[in-house]
This record gives structure tokens, C-alpha cells and sequence, in this order.
């Protein structure tokens, strides 16, 4: 699908502009024209997917098992086949051209459309969103989905444009590939796509340099292969594991234990932990015992044991002692952790080095290579593991315009307020899914996606029963939202870790809770509670 579609519905005024093609706006294109909206999806890629159009740098996997990295609506499940327990990037991409097909989607999707600005007009009650690639395009209300990692954030380093060789984000990976074999690899960072593309550069580069500020707390994939046979047996389960998926804190099909890692015995807690590790995925970390992200004894158990497991792994000490320290860098698991294969065995690997960056920073990049205090080494590509503008970069970057021409730069440039994380004040009829101060980076994607996206809908449907053109959050509602994100945030560890949840990646940025961390049942629950209520803490007219 390399060419760029158009719909010449979009040259009418429509009730639903949305943005964005990942799993999100698929969802919401999908039940708005079931309902019969007239409605449009515009997204910048050439195709379905959204990170997942985008991601393709060596490693790039799912950190979510398959079962339930899915939509919930059988007429898909019943039919997709899964090759791996963790997909990579390969079988993404296909998963999408797969519902894409199936729910006739791209008939009402403009591809090569990015987004640049958008106005409102307050006499008219209707945005016009004007993109690259695509005619402008006027609609009643916008739906912005645009992810938590919709801006690659990619750190100033002196020199950086006269490096020779080749660089790229990891997010901005070339859609060709960039063969690895005998060349001289730096990854700068150690997120989850730095661990992922130091995992598949260990086995292939000449030489290969990780850069690490922070040590990433991986835990075990634990990865599996599934013949046409493993699909038939797994889908009887999957109703209720999508079920279970929708009463979980963060959208899984499994959930925290409901014992204290501090009230139990000693044998009871090595075993549960043992039992977890095993399980691979994120069971380590989402289904561990209840307190541990709230208490900081019970977060030690957790760390220690993973610590333990770990340094097993790693010959030399000293290289140790960084990949996993003694003493926590930070609550484990208060940072997002990602899963790794074979990640802490490449250090034992004699073409492997890593450079802890909190004692050699990187001075600078030459025409060749790196530079650090030990002098220049000599690189052929280089990684940029940085991470990301979360959650909120996706709306700052776009020049959204409210009836005062006021930019969600300007409004958010002390932090983020919103209302039910779907909506901002001064921004009427912009609504946004998947974005700041709500599940989001805290839930399972695909999960977020159908209840987040049912919800939205809802709302949508009941602003055209009751005739109603125009909604605005209130600035009161926005305070009683931030200060029931923030005063669960102050309860936990989370603050702890210097993590891009709170913004603490990115230089300037305000810190606080970007997600809404209290669990998804609460956010549901909250929502409908508004609803119940006529849609309080919005104006509607």
C-alpha cells in the first residue's frame, strides 16, 4: 500500500476527523462508522499500524504476549495465527494489513497526511486541520491519537551532524534495514530499543559499544515459537483473558497479588517471585505482590531478587556491578522494564564493551566516531537509543490553535491538565485518545484502545443525540483530575525514578505524572461516572 489514498468525502464537513492508524484510531474508525458517523482518519505513514508502521530497527519486538496484544473482536482473533508468544515488528506489520483487510478500513484513511496545524472556528464550531501531503480538512470534533511515543526525542550532542557514518533514532530506523554484520556498532541508551538492538548488533558487529546512564531492569521474554496448532488450543481462552484484560490495573489478563511481599514468609516470597520469573513477560512486574511499588522493603525483595538473577549471569564484576548494582538504582519497577533474551550475556562476549555514561560522558561526536574523556573511538553506525517526548510530545509538536490561538505548547508549558485525560480546556471539540493523564502508557496498548475508544464513542453518540456541537472541558475539572493523578502518584515509588513517566527525560519538561497510574478499572469507573452525571466537568452547548 505504497500509494497515498484520498476520500473525497473529506471536501465535506465532517463529524469525526481522526488522527492517527495505530491501534487506537483503527478502534475508533472502526465503531464510529458502525454507528454511522461520517468520519475520516488521517495518519502521516504510508500504511496501517502506527508505531508499528514506524518501528523496524534490528530486535524491534512486542514487550506484550500475543494473546492479548490484539483486538477483542472475535470475527480477527478467530482468525489471525500468531507466530511468536512476542511478535516482532515483521508480524506487527502484518497484523495490521490483517484488520485492515478485514474491517475495510482504508477506504476512510488518508495515508502521507501529517498533521501540522490546526484552528477552530468558534462562529462555525468546527476545527480545520491542515496537513503535508493532504487538502485541509473540516470536521465537527478531531479524535488526536497519537501515542505515547510520537516524538523521538534526540539529545544535543556537539558534532552530531558531521558524524560519516550512518546515525539514526531508533524510531526513525531506515525502512530498508542497515545491515549490522562486521561494522562497528554504538547504541546510546539502554531503553527497550537499546536493549533490543544491542541483543541483535552482539551477534552479528565487529565490535559493538552500549552507552548506559541508567541501567535497564530487564527481565527474562522468555519467548516461544506457535504452530497453527498452539493458535487453535489458546483460543478458547482468549474471551476470558479479554475479559480479565478490561478488571485489571493495567489491562493485562492477570493482575497484582493481593498479599503484601512483607507479610509473607520468607520461603512463600522466594518461591511466588521464582514462580513469576519463570513465567516470563511482564508477570515479573504486573503481577508481582501489591505493595511492592508502594513499599519501599517489599520494592527491595523484588529488586534483590532480580539483582541476584541477573549478576548470575554476568562474568566480570565490575561490569556487573553497573548492569545490576548492589544497592537499586531506583525502585525496581518504577521504571518501565523491558524484556530481554539475551541481553546481559553479550557483556561476557569479547566484542562487546559497555560505557557507563555517569562516568565517561560522551564529550562529543567527529566525523569518525565518539568521543569520551578515554579519547575518539571509531564507529560505523550509531544508535540513538533515546526515548521519547511521552505522551504529551505528540500534541505539543502539533500547532493545534483554540479559538485564541493558544497552542498546547503554550497551555501545557507548566504541565499538563486535562479532564478524564481525553480532553483540554481552551480546546473545544478536540478530544484526544491514548494520551496525557490517562491509561496509556500504563496499559496494555490494544486494551487502552477498545475501552478508552468505547468510551469515546459513547460520548461522541451522545453530543449528536442530544443536538449538542460544541464541548470544553473546565478548568475546575482539569484541577480535580490532576490532583487525583498526582495525589496516587505522591502514594507510590514512582516519583523516585527518574523515568520519562514524569518527564524526567527531557530537559525543560515539566515533571509529573504523564499517565493516569491509578489503574485502568478506576479510570473506567471515573469516566462513566462523568457520563452518568451528564458529562460533568464539560461545558456542553
Amino acid at each position: 500500500m505504497d500509494n497515498i489514498t484520498t476520500n473525497n468525502s473529506v471536501n465535506d464537513t465532517l463529524d469525526v476527523l481522526i488522527i492517527g492508524a495505530g491501534f487506537t484510531g483503527l478502534y475508533q474508525l472502526h465503531a464510529l462508522r458502525e454507528r454511522g458517523f461520517k468520519v475520516h482518519l488521517v495518519d502521516a505513514a504510508k500504511d496501517v499500524g502506527g508505531i508499528w508502521h514506524w518501528n523496524c530497527y534490528p530486535g524491534a519486538r512486542v514487550d506484550t504476549h500475543c494473546q492479548i496484544y490484539q483486538y477483542s473482536m472475535p470475527e480477527l482473533w478467530q482468525e489471525f495465527e500468531w507466530r511468536e508468544r512476542f511478535p516482532n515488528w515483521e508480524q506487527m506489520r502484518e497484523y495490521f494489513k490483517f484488520v485492515d483487510r478485514k474491517l475495510d478500513l482504508s477506504r476512510s484513511i488518508s495515508f502521507g497526511a501529517r498533521v501540522r496545524t490546526a484552528t477552530f472556528d468558534e462562529d462555525k464550531r468546527e476545527w480545520t486541520v491542515y496537513m503535508l501531503g493532504h487538502q485541509p480538512i473540516r470536521a465537527r470534533y478531531v479524535v488526536a491519537n497519537l501515542g505515547f511515543a510520537a516524538k523521538p526525542y534526540i539529545p544535543k550532542i556537539e558534532g552530531m551532524d558531521r558524524f560519516k557514518g550512518e546515525i539514526h533514532h531508533t524510531a526513525l530506523w531506515p525502512q530498508g534495514g542497515l545491515d549490522m554484520t562486521g561494522k562497528r556498532v554504538a547504541v546510546i541508551g539502554t531503553g527497550a530499543s537499546g536493549v533490543q538492538v544491542s541483543q541483535e548488533a552482539a551477534l552479528v558487529a565487529k565490535q559493538l559499544t552500549t552507552f548506559q546512564r541508567t541501567p535497564n531492569l530487564a527481565i527474562p521474554m522468555h519467548n516461544q515459537q506457535y504452530s497453527a496448532e498452539d493458535n487453535r488450543a489458546m483460543r478458547p481462552e482468549l474471551p476470558a483473558a479479554f475479559e480479565r484484560c478490561r478488571n485489571a490495573y493495567a489491562g493485562f489478563d492477570f493482575d497484582f497479588i493481593p498479599k503484601n511481599a512483607t507479610e509473607v514468609s520468607a520461603e512463600e516470597r522466594q518461591a511466588t517471585l521464582q514462580a513469576l520469573w519463570d513465567k516470563g513477560g511482564f508477570y515479573y512486574w504486573l503481577g508481582n505482590f501489591q505493595d511492592y511499588l508502594f513499599d519501599d522493603k517489599a520494592n527491595d525483595y523484588v529488586y534483590d531478587f532480580w539483582r541476584d538473577k541477573v549478576r548470575a549471569r554476568i562474568k566480570d564484576p565490575q561490569v556487573a556491578d553497573k548492569l545490576a548494582p548492589m544497592k537499586k538504582p531506583h525502585p525496581w519497577g518504577a521504571k518501565r522494564p523491558c524484556l530481554e533474551q539475551w541481553y546481559y550475556e553479550i557483556f561476557n562476549q569479547d566484542n562487546v564493551t559497555l560505557v557507563d555514561l555517569g562516568e565517561k560522558p560522551i564529550l562529543g561526536i567527529t566525523e569518525k566516531g565518539i568521543v569520551t574523556a578515554d579519547g575518539e573511538t571509531e564507529f560505523d553506525i550509531i544508535a540513538l537509543a533515546t526515548g521519547f517526548d511521552g505522551v504529551s510530545g505528540g500534541l505539543t509538536n502539533i500547532d493545534f490553535r483554540d479559538g485564541q490561538g493558544r497552542t498546547f505548547k503554550e497551555k501545557w508549558s507548566s504541565g499538563v491538565r486535562t479532564h478524564l485525560g481525553v480532553s483540554a480546556a481552551g480546546f473545544p471539540n478536540l478530544l484526544f485518545g491514548y494520551g496525557p493523564q490517562s491509561p496509556a502508557g500504563f496499559c496494555n496498548g490494544p486494551t487502552s484502545a477498545e475501552v478508552q475508544g468505547e468510551l469515546l464513542v459513547d460520548l461522541l453518540g451522545h453530543l449528536r443525540d442530544k443536538g449538542i456541537t460544541r464541548i470544553e472541558a473546565t478548568e475546575a475539572a482539569q484541577e480535580d483530575w490532576f490532583k487525583l493523578v498526582e495525589d496516587f502518584w505522591a502514594m507510590s515509588l514512582f516519583p523516585k525514578a527518574k523515568s520519562w513517566y514524569q518527564g524526567a527525560n527531557i530537559p525543560g519538561k515539566t515533571q509529573q505524572s504523564l499517565n493516569f497510574p491509578n489503574g485502568l478499572p478506576t479510570y473506567t469507573a471515573k469516566f462513566k461516572e462523568a457520563a452518568a452525571n451528564g458529562y460533568a466537568g464539560f461545558v456542553l452547548n
